[in-house]
């Protein structure tokens, strides 16, 4: 066995492209594509396969670029590993350690497989990508070193114990391969409406042809009638226009720092309701940082003037670490005191060159606390830094402006007090002392990131709550989800929950609890997968942000799993439905804010795409049951779909909405159907007027010629005069026109449905301008071309004609305009 964590498996081209297909829609279209086939209708089959491969392709290339980018960021990982064989230290692929292989660790190495430690020299790693906790954890010999965790500090050796998915974060990762994808609102929503469209494309189908052969009809061309109709209830263009309106929305995240690995997630990100974020490396820098001292009896922030010479030099020689502009090295709370040190002017190296150092006592959990003896001009003096509590004991003088004070019973409850204060902020405290002088405290935490605050603002003022889930201390986490403002100031535990109650609540009773808490602390893996499951099964859309394989289990359990590209671990990046590859926690409201604007425009187009097809449908279901010719073949409704929907619902798709408007409304409901909101009575109206004025245009040649004529006006005569090809060709051509055009204009009134035309800014979607001048031409060309008149059966048009066609495609937007007045009183 390879030592890999399990990933997930790739898909061909091939593969992509048929995952494409398999949806109801599109089994309709191949059912009429073989239906048209055995009937000769050949010019229907190529149509009906040019709109089947297109959406596939789409989709396809848009899930290939997708994989292309998540591949990239795989390769951030660390291959090797360094491994003592024969008395010589040799460098090897990591992926090839075997269990009985001696590993080699150093301060700044990834742990690359499960170890048992059999060396060590102040060794710690930091663990946040397992665990949660920021803090690093000191190792001993006999400890565990767990594979992806980072040393921080010292250096060791460990025998490998376990590989791949034998170890503890392999178990993890088995246990998101195992999980099935959870389709996002968008599939279910689309699911349902494709069912629903495909069951009404063959109830159609069969109704009609049992309808032929009771009235004694031509069961062939009845068949071929159905075909149309069915071909007219399905919107093929609908898939495709969505991949693309999904594809455009992927291009913007993209660009703002974010990859989605599956399409619909990116439409899932605009119902989103709760945002349970990871706090180390998310919300804050996974970086500790000084931030205040204790010194002269007082608490003072870090870059305060007047700090004593010795507590800088203290804290920059008991010390192991290394920092340079070019890099640092060693535990954080170490790096944390050399940045705060050379901010203040001192020079480290030039320091320990001074004062040489002569001994060290190693930090240990049990004595809390880590000493270094240095050669002074007046003798050797021992520096400890640790626990303050500790050092007290231990000292009986304190450093007071410059003088050396007795260390009194009033001045060590003073003490006590202020170390209390710092401790309920939430901060990491290192005290620090001179032989049996104290010198002072200095008070450190991981800050948070610039950009979590305005973030979390803008999702409250979009009705999204964010809530915090971390591995670290109730008290750690407090304070840091009061200054992100989760909780308010001053609040004791109140809004916060632990791991440990977690486990001795039921799902029902955390259910209950759900709506007051704002912080999770303490938790585990499955703590974090068994929030995530509550806040979905009471209706929440749930996104899950974090970095670590910790975090992997709950990111695959989320709606929408949100991992950070650069600084998170492989595991997390392959569960996550969302990549931020700048680690950037605001770049999440962008996204959000994307999401509900995708929504919005695949919305419009839906609504636009069901009230043009159920025009269609309407008007070849009216002659139908009139006994009338039919106005349209099914190529002339697949060119219609195909070319004069498409372009203007990629349009619509494509349009820019008010996105500060977005971002103050609630999140819709996961469950909020496509046509809420009036969407049935704009399919069915608008519907309803485009067969109108297309029957109309369809009317208009027989109706001329029974006046040419002086005959009058009935529907028997109609019959004969259609059945004479030179008329039907025309009338067909007409009604062809005419519905195309129609729905041409109908488009740009979609853009806003409760805006005027006249007050809408036309320029800001240059495409829709485009798509209506070309979509207008192409359906001149199949008029007026020979080649193309001879393949859809039309007829060539004079001026006079074309501009009668046009003014009544033109009625659309006239009622449009109605309707903005009608909304806005």
């Amino acid at each position: 066995m390879d030592n890999k964590l399990p990933e997930e498996p790739t898909s061909s081209p091939l593969d992509r492209f048929i995952s494409q297909l398999l949806n109801p829609l599109t089994y309709v279209l191949f059912a009429a594509c073989l239906l048209s086939f055995l009937l000769r209708e050949y010019g229907d089959v190529l149509v009906i396969l040019t709109v089947v491969i297109f959406n596939g392709l789409m989709g396809m290339i848009q899930e290939g670029k997708a994989a292309q980018a998540l591949a990239a960021l795989n390769r951030m990982a660390a291959p090797t590993a360094c491994i003592r064989k024969d008395g010589k230290l040799l460098q090897v692929p990591a992926a090839s350690l075997q269990p009985g292989d001696i590993v080699i660790l150093e301060a700044g190495a990834q742990v690359p497989a499960d170890l048992r430690l059999t060396k060590v020299s102040v060794l710690s790693a930091e663990e946040s990508a397992l665990t949660g906790e920021s803090l690093p954890i000191h190792k001993s010999v006999g400890d565990l070193a767990y594979m992806s965790t980072m040393i921080t500090s010292g250096h060791g050796e460990g025998i490998v114990i376990a590989i791949g998915t034998d170890t503890e974060i392999g178990r993890i990762a088995s246990m998101i391969a195992r999980k099935r994808p959870v389709p996002t609102p968008l599939q279910v929503r689309l699911g349902k409406l494709g069912k629903m469209l495909s069951f009404l494309a063959v109830l159609i189908c069969v109704v009609l042809f049992l309808a032929a052969l009771l009235s004694g009809g031509d069961p062939a061309e009845m068949l071929i009638t159905s075909i149309s109709l069915a071909v007219a209830a399905v919107p093929e263009g609908l898939p495709s226009v969505v991949t693309i309106v999904l594809a455009i929305g992927v291009g913007r995240l993209a660009a703002a720092g974010t990859i989605i690995r599956k399409l619909p997630a990116a439409e899932t990100l605009g119902c989103v309701d709760v945002v349970c974020s990871d706090k180390t490396g998310t919300l804050t820098q996974n970086r500790m940082t000084v931030v205040s001292l204790y010194y002269n009896e007082r608490i003072q922030n870090a870059d305060a003037s007047g700090v004593p010479e010795e507590l800088i030099r203290g804290f920059c020689l008991c010390n192991n670490a290394s920092v340079t502009e070019e890099k640092e090295s060693g535990d954080p709370t170490e790096t944390a005191l050399l940045r705060w040190g050379v901010s203040l002017g001192a020079d480290p190296a030039s320091l320990n060159r001074a004062f040489p150092r002569i001994s060290e006592e190693p930090f240990s959990p049990e004595s809390r606390q880590m000493s270094t003896t240095h050669r002074t001009a007046s003798g050797a003096v021992t520096y400890r830094k640790g626990a303050a509590d500790v050092l007290i004991v231990r000292c009986r003088r304190i450093l007071l402006y410059g003088k050396e004070k007795e260390l009194t019973v009033a001045r060590k409850k003073h003490l006590l007090q202020e170390i209390r204060e710092l401790s309920s902020r939430g901060l990491r405290l290192l005290a620090l002392s001179r032989d049996d002088l104290f010198l002072g405290i200095a008070a450190m935490k991981d800050p948070i990131r610039p950009e979590s605050l305005p973030a979390i603002r803008t999702f409250r003022q979009a009705g999204v709550r964010t809530v915090m889930i971390t591995g670290d201390h109730p008290q750690t986490a407090a304070a840091i989800a009061r200054e992100l403002t989760l909780l308010p100031e001053g609040s004791d535990s109140t809004g916060i929950l632990t791991g440990d109650e977690l486990d001795h609540i039921s799902d029902p009773h955390l259910e209950e609890l759900l709506p007051g808490i704002r912080v999770f602390a303490r938790v585990s893996p499955v703590h974090k997968v068994r929030i995530v499951q509550a806040y979905r099964r009471t209706g929440h859309i749930t996104a899950m942000t974090g970095d670590g394989v910790n975090d992997a289990p709950s990111l695959r359990e989320a709606d929408i799993g949100i991992a950070m590209g650069a600084g998170g671990t492989d595991v997390a990046r392959q569960a996550a439905d969302l990549i931020l590859t700048d680690d950037n926690f605001a770049t999440i409201t962008k996204a959000i804010e994307e999401g509900r604007s995708i929504y919005e425009n695949i919305r419009k187009t839906v609504l636009f795409l069901l009230s043009s097809n159920f025009g269609e449908i309407i008007t070849m279901f009216f002659c139908v049951l009139c006994r009338l010719e039919i106005p349209l073949s099914a190529i002339h409704i697949l060119w219609i779909n195909l070319i004069t929907d498409s372009l203007p619902a990629l349009a619509l798709g494509m349009d820019k909405n008010d996105r500060t408007s977005l971002m103050r409304r609630p999140p819709r409901s996961g469950t909020e159907s496509l046509m809420a909101g009036g969407g049935w009575f704009c399919t069915v109206f608008y519907g309803f007027f485009i067969a109108a004025i297309s029957l109309f245009a369809f009317l208009t040649i027989p109706y001329l010629f029974l006046k040419q004529s002086n005959l009058p006006f009935s529907f028997s005569l109609i019959r004969e005069v259609l059945a004479i090809p030179a008329i039907l060709i025309r009338a067909q051509t007409y009604a062809f026109t005419t519905l195309g055009i129609s729905q041409l204009f109908h488009a740009v009134g979609m853009r806003d449905q409760s805006r005027s035309i006249f007050a809408m800014n036309h320029l800001e979607n240059p495409v829709m301008i485009a798509s209506f001048f070309l979509g207008f031409l192409l359906q001149l060309a199949v008029t007026e071309l020979s080649p193309l008149t001879r393949l859809f059966g039309t007829v060539s048009l004079a001026p006079a004609e074309w501009g009668y066609l046009a003014s009544l495609s033109a009625t659309p937007l006239f009622i449009h305009q109605i309707f903005c007045t009608f909304t806005k009183r």
